[in-house]
């Protein structure tokens, strides 16, 4: 019996040597977008590091301008990834594409979700969730249509944007419902990611309003993916500094949630583990420089280590 014991040990040994598990992969933009798709790793959620000596793995294709700006991917029940991801400031299309080993894309596409709308003047970072009681995929982004909202106090660097997020739900990125509200509260929101935890859907979004500006992130949480989720959102999440473009993770019970501290020109972070009181961690987290909105998932070792030797 000892000596089964004995070999059980080291079999456990050899097997977390070989380096089975998850790591967490980031995907964001640099620069402007222009080059595409980026990748950074980690295996405890703080020490990221670039993939790839920090190049592109994804030139971007589509739209007027042809940016790949705030790449959203999740991973769906089949092991299929999916992104979305801003094609341009003015676009009234997302782009989308999709892969198996986040090294070979499908041909990227437009989706076409505000089309329908003459006077929609944007359609900024999309992001893609799976409702897994609906059995189909939500994609939700931000969209200032004039005239169409309750106003909000404007400043002179954005005047006449004023974001509500919409959505429309597929279930294969080939047909799409019709376009409809998201999220509408009494002030100007984008940059909204869904996170699950225990029974309840957990949005985080940036409050927008310029004048006086907020600028900080904040939570509303439903029952459903779909929502309705409460207009009547949390107090900040962050502190005296701008940040967006959230994007959360839960690692060994903390929900991280992570954010372009845009005009420090870094990243921050921050954790909580009741989701009701939330510690700063910015000053334990590193990025890789210059990474700019993107979104973090998990991935299996055997993902990341092809992955991890792409050229």
């Amino acid at each position: 019996m000892k000596q089964f014991q004995q070999l059980l040990f080291c079999f456990f040994l050899s097997f977390s040597a070989s380096g089975q598990g998850n790591v967490y992969l980031f995907s964001y933009f640099v620069d402007n977008g222009q080059d595409g798709l980026h990748f950074a790793y980690s295996k405890d959620g703080l020490k990221w590091q670039a993939l790839k000596n920090g190049k592109s793995f994804l030139t971007p294709t589509t739209g007027k301008d042809k940016l790949m700006r705030d790449p959203c991917i999740i991973q769906g029940p089949d092991g299929t990834f999916h992104m979305v991801f801003t094609t341009g400031w003015h676009d009234k299309i997302i782009g989308y594409t999709s892969s198996k080993d986040l090294i070979n894309w499908s041909a990227q596409k437009a989706v076409p979700v505000m089309e329908h709308e003459p006077d929609a003047k944007n359609s900024w970072a999309p992001e893609v969730f799976y409702d897994d009681l609906k059995k189909n995929f939500i994609i939700y982004w931000a969209t200032t249509i004039p005239g169409r909202h309750s106003n909000v106090a404007e400043s002179e660097g954005e005047k006449g944007l004023n974001h509500r997020i919409y959505y429309v739900t597929t279930p294969d990125f080939k047909k799409f419902s019709e376009t409809k509200m998201f999220f509408n509260p009494n002030f100007s929101v984008i940059d909204a990611t869904i996170l699950k935890k225990n029974a309840w859907y957990y949005m985080f979004l940036k409050n927008e309003n310029p004048s006086p500006p907020e600028k900080n992130i904040r939570i509303t949480k439903s029952k459903n993916a779909a929502g309705p989720y409460p207009v009547d959102v949390s107090a900040p999440i962050t502190r005296n500094y701008w940040a967006e473009g959230p994007t959360a993770v839960d690692i060994d019970g903390w929900v991280y949630v992570y954010f372009d501290k845009y005009r420090d020109h870094q990243y921050g972070a921050v954790r909580s583990k009741d989701m009701e009181k939330w510690e700063d961690v910015s000053d334990q987290v590193k990025f890789p420089d210059g990474i700019r909105h993107g979104t973090v998932f998990k991935v299996s070792q055997g993902i990341f280590d092809k992955l991890s030797t792409a050229q």
